[in-house]
């Protein structure tokens, strides 16, 4: 019998580009919670924003309804603390995007209760795949030494099913279009574009963890407050 095919994901193309995520594993979306720095201020005490979780479609625009509903709220100052394994590109660039038009810095870090229960402490991050573009978008942006951020090549998966061999999983990758806009996207942040070079010339199936020196020269971060 000849095969015969059915898609259900069309395979990837200019269209179905702003849908690359990075990774196979899902992750719990981003979520947004106010946390304070010490408990010796009182009400004055300084609040930032705990981002943690995948990035998906929905979540610039919950970023910035996050940020209407608790402007005015407490000591709120401008500064995220971002934890994420990844996820889309686009609505990553669009999360950096909206992060650099409020003028706000990144720390790629976690709050943790201080022993005691006596305010908070700021612990290791991560900030792999397509989080990178969220960190790209702070107007400072910190990476303290304990913290990872990890890039490799972005892509798509796009099922099939065939009568003979059942559901078919593929992986699509970027034709070159994606890469240019990301290029783009860093230089306009103020980071090296040599740095979705990398990515991209990175296998999927890895994550190259970028040293002090590649913060450095690629202009992603710096280590200190």
């Amino acid at each position: 019998m000849r095969k015969r095919t059915i898609r259900v994901l069309c395979a990837l193309g200019l269209a179905a580009q702003a849908a690359l995520a990075f990774g196979a594993v899902r992750a719990e979306e981003m979520s947004f919670r106010l946390v304070g720095v010490n408990g010796n201020c009182g009400a004055r005490c300084p609040q930032m924003i705990a981002a943690e979780g995948e990035i998906g479609e929905a979540t610039p625009d919950a970023f910035v309804s996050f940020i209407a509903q608790n402007v005015g709220s407490g000591n709120l100052h401008g500064v995220v603390l971002l934890d994420s394994p990844g996820g889309k590109v686009v609505a990553s660039m669009e999360l950096g995007q909206a992060i650099r038009r409020l003028g706000m810095a990144v720390i790629v870090a976690r709050p943790a209760a201080q022993s005691g229960g006596d305010g908070m402490a700021l612990v290791s991050g991560r900030c792999y795949s397509a989080c990178v573009y969220a960190l790209m978008g702070g107007k400072k942006r910190v990476i303290p030494a304990q913290s990872r951020v990890g890039i490799h090549r972005m892509f798509n998966y796009s099922t099939s099913f065939d009568f003979s061999e059942g559901l078919v999983r593929e992986r699509n990758y970027d034709d070159g279009g994606m890469r240019q806009m990301l290029a783009r996207y860093a230089s306009g942040m103020g980071v090296s574009s040599d740095l979705v070079t990398l990515a991209e010339r990175t296998s999927p199936d890895q994550l190259y963890m970028l040293t002090g020196a590649d913060i450095a020269r690629w202009r992603l971060g710096t280590r200190k407050l």
